[in-house]
This record gives C-alpha cells, structure tokens and sequence, in this order.
C-alpha cells in the first residue's frame, strides 16, 4: 500500500525519460512510480492536486541559514534615505538595550541608499556608552562607533569607522559567539521562509569562519535544530576554510591541512550533511571589494583579494589535498582568475575528476575564463536576484562592455559549465521562481535589460534550481528530479512556469511543498 499518492497533477518531473506524469505514488518518504504504476494501488491517502503543477524541489546551493534567522529579528535601517534618519533608528535601538556598554547590532545598511558611508563619529552621537556593529546588507563590510574602534588592534584598517572583510572579521571577534539555542532558533526562523518558496534543500555557505560564521561550534547548532524539530529541509554545511589547520597525518595521505579526525565533504545523512569547503577570495559589489582586473567604472579602485593570492592558493590545494569539494567564493574576474589558477594546480597535483569543484557567485566572468571553468569541470553558482535588484548599479559600476558579463546564463551553458540557481539569502530575495524568471528575461526591476545574450530557456532555469543544484551538492542519486527510488521531495506551484508569460513567472503561487513526502511547510508554519 502506498503512503500517498498525488493525482490529478501536471508533474514536470525534469528527468527526460519520463517528463511528464499526472499521478506519483509515495512510500516511506520515496517515490515509488508514476502514473499507470501506481494509479490503481491503493493508497492510504489520495491527494487531488486539483490542476496544479508540481515540481522538484528547489535546491538553493547557497544560503546563510543563521544569518538569515537573526536579520529577522534584528533593528534594520533598509530603506533609509537619510543619514539623520538611520541615527534615529539606530538611537531608539541603542534604547531598547538595557544593558550598559552592551553590544547593539543593526541590519539593512547599503551605503547606496545614502551616497556615502556612515562614520564612526555618527554612530558616536547615538551610541550612549554601547558598541555599535551595523552590518553590511553584502556581508562584506560593517560600520562600527569608536567604543568597538578603541579595542580593535592598531593595524586594523578601517574608514571612519568602516570596515572591510578581514577587518570586519577582526570586529565580529570581539564579540561573544552566538550559544547554539540562539542559533538553531534563527536556523529554523530561516529554514521556514524556504520551505514557504519552495525550496526543500539547501547548502550553508561558510559556518565557523571568521568573515560569516557565528560560532566555533555552530555545526553542532544545527545538529541541536534538527534534535528539536527546527530543521525541516535538508542542509548541506560549507565550513569556512580558516577552520583548517596543519595535522600530523601519514605521509602517504598527502594532507597539509585538514580538520580534526580528518572530516570532510560527505559525512552526514539525508538531512544533514558536511559539503564544501568553503574559500573566499574576494568581497562583493555592493561593497565594492570585489576583486577586478580593472577599476570600477568612475572610481580608483578595483576591489580587493581576502589575502596574498599564494595565500589563497595554498589554501585551495590544501583542500584539494584533504579530499574536500571546494566552493571558491570568486565574484570579480581577478578573484576567478586566482581562484581557477589554484584549482588547475590542485588538479595537476591529484587529479581528482569527480571532486566537482564549484566557484560561488562568478558575478564577472571574462569570455577567455570561461574554456578554463569547462576544462576544470567547476560548476558556477549563481545568485540571479543579485542583478533583478542591483542590477542597474552593478551594470553602472561595470561599465558597457563589461555589463553583459554579469552573473552569466548562456555563456556557461553553451560551454559545457553547470549552472546552478541559488540565493545568497539574504544578501537579497530568496524566491527560486523570482530567479528563474530574471534567467529567461536578464531584466532589473527598473526594466533595464542587463545582458540579454546571456538570457536562458524556463526549463534550463529551472534545471538550474533543480538537476544542476542536485549535482553540485552530491545529491543527483537522491533529489533533482521526480524519479521513482528518489526522495519525494516536491513543490506544488499554482501555474506551470513553462505556460505562463515570462513576466508573471515570479509571482507564482507555491501552494505546498513536501519533504520526505510530506506537507512540511504547512507543518512547520
């Protein structure tokens, strides 16, 4: 007897031998046939869809979990125009913290929205004896008030108060790491806004480091928010490269470098699995610390790299050596070209053909970088919001010619490169049919058109969010595709994406999506 069968259905199931299916069966979680092969067996419950279309569930190969969860419950200036007006938000949260000379954080600051940084003497004025930490929307950069300045070592650079990657690194250590009952809470906070768009997978982009993580035991929070229930979707967890360190291993191993008891991309189960190792080499756009190999259009600078590119280098093959994937944060093209120089020595060093390296966000991608992320089988990951909301200002900074370059579709695919659909959340929206949609018609939400050679088809968009998120996670045997023997995991959307005009793609319904089979979203709301 079946768990469930769901009928009346158009399933795009993205596997090409059987497209198409009105009727799948479920037992213990998996599927176990479509159509005809399970329409007459019985069933202890039988679901009529009603006409909806169901797919897959979204993989969302890149995501910050944690942070996710604590921006939601954190002061945030977004939208502020005005630097007097983000004091007063910033003031009445210093306010509401009882505690003196506590620690007081803020979200949602974008120097864009402003015309310029705010200063340590601003936050000052507002501050009240507390330490102010006013996070960059990018994740690359914080402002801080002069309390946190004064206890920051003397070589630490900064800008009036503003800090960049490894500098901010330097200011979050000040600070006391978060316990693992506050951070398996913002896990599940984060864990429902996915499952409430579909996406019923996830890959955390970098826990314990320095630059985005929040403990140095936050691998064992997310074990404590699968223990208490707040885990309803499968994670895979980068760790952050710093994490490594040299071991004693036998010579015959060849690792360098490696983490306690030799643990690496793989461990885990279904739920809950270590992934990449996660290297960053550069910062972002917004920021304007990605790494160029030629300034930002109206400005002197051309980013920065995280290290001394030898540095970064021997960090990758370090990886390499220890058995780990690796996902390479590159997002300007001087960054790929470290980050692609470094997995060709890797390579060459062990060869190592299935390792499927990945290179996250590849937001500027020169034509001659693409035949060397085909040579190296590196996936690319991106993050297709990025440019539906920041996409008139990253192509202003890009200038003309470099513009259609940005966070590319078909130049990867026609290379032979995996693309794979993700996020970022919340860098920005979180929402896979959002994404698919900004693939096909390359268009910001001012209309503008960013690259338009590089738009794609719906179903190469939604393989990208499915299949491709699948195969860059190790995850092909068990999700990407409705297939009997896979896990039944799916999203039941209102409208078929293939059908409707491109343009109402991202407001499409999600009506329900199943884990192991069941309804857990519904579940966890």
């Amino acid at each position: 007897m079946l768990s469930t069968r769901l009928t009346n259905a158009r399933f795009l199931t993205m596997d090409p031998d059987h497209p198409v299916a009105h009727d799948l069966g479920i037992w213990q979680g998996r599927i176990v046939g479509l159509d005809e092969a399970v329409t007459s067996l019985p069933a202890r419950e039988v679901i009529d869809l009603q006409g909806a279309t169901v797919l897959p569930g979204f993989i969302d190969a890149h995501v910050h979990l944690a942070w996710t969860g604590f921006k939601q419950h954190t002061p945030s200036i977004a939208g502020r125009t005005r630097v007097d007006d983000v004091l007063a938000v910033v003031e009445e949260a210093v306010t509401r913290k009882g505690s003196p000379g506590a620690w007081v954080s803020i979200a949602g600051y974008d120097q864009r929205a402003l015309g310029r940084h705010l200063t340590a003497a601003e936050l000052d004025q507002v501050s009240h004896g507390h330490k102010l930490f006013v996070l960059h929307d990018s994740g690359h950069g914080c402002v801080v008030n002069s309390a946190v300045l004064d206890l920051l070592p003397a070589d630490i650079p900064h800008d009036n108060g503003f800090l960049a990657e490894g500098a901010m690194g330097a200011a979050r250590a000040l600070r006391l790491p978060h316990s693992q009952q506050e951070l398996a809470e913002a896990i599940g906070r984060a864990a429902r806004a996915c499952l409430a768009e579909g996406v019923t997978a996830c890959a955390e982009a970098g826990i314990g480091g320095t630059l985005l993580g929040h403990s140095p035991v936050e691998l064992g929070a997310y074990q404590l928010a699968r223990e208490m229930g707040l885990l309803p979707l499968r994670v895979q967890l980068m760790v952050s490269a710093d994490r490594l360190h040299p071991v004693a291993a036998h010579t015959d191993d060849g690792i360098p470098r490696a983490l306690d008891l030799g643990l690496r991309t793989g461990f885990g189960d279904d739920r809950l699995s270590v992934g990449a190792l996660k290297v960053f080499t550069d910062g972002g756009m917004m920021a304007r610390t990605a790494a160029l190999s030629s300034p930002y259009e109206g400005l002197d600078g051309a980013g920065q790299l995280q290290d001394d590119p030898d540095v970064l280098a021997d960090t990758i093959v370090a990886g390499h050596l220890a058995g780990w994937q690796l996902a390479v944060h590159a997002i300007g093209d001087r960054a790929a070209d470290v980050a692609l120089d470094a997995l060709e020595r890797a390579q060459r060093l062990r060869p190592r053909p299935g390792a499927r390296h990945r290179i996250e966000h590849a937001g500027l991608i020169r034509p001659d970088q693409l035949p060397r992320f085909a040579r190296l089988g590196v996936s690319a990951v991106v993050q297709p919001n990025f440019l539906r909301y920041f996409g008139d200002d990253y192509a202003a900074i890009m200038g003309e010619e470099r513009a259609p370059w940005l966070y590319r579709g078909r130049a990867f695919l026609d290379h032979g490169i995996t693309l794979v659909g993700s996020s970022d959340r919340p860098v920005t929206d979180g929402s896979p049919l959002r994404a698919v949609q900004f693939m096909v018609e390359r268009a910001s939400e001012s209309g503008r058109v960013i690259g338009p050679d590089e738009g794609i088809t719906v179903d190469e968009a939604l393989h990208a969010y499915t299949v491709a998120g699948a195969f860059a996670c190790h995850w092909e045997d068990r999700v990407g595709t409705l297939t009997p023997g896979k896990l039944a995991d799916l999203v039941v959307l209102g409208d078929d994406p293939r059908r409707v005009d491109t343009s109402r793609i991202g407001d499409i319904e999600v009506v329900a999506t199943y884990v192991d089979g069941r309804d857990t979203w519904k579940a966890a709301s």
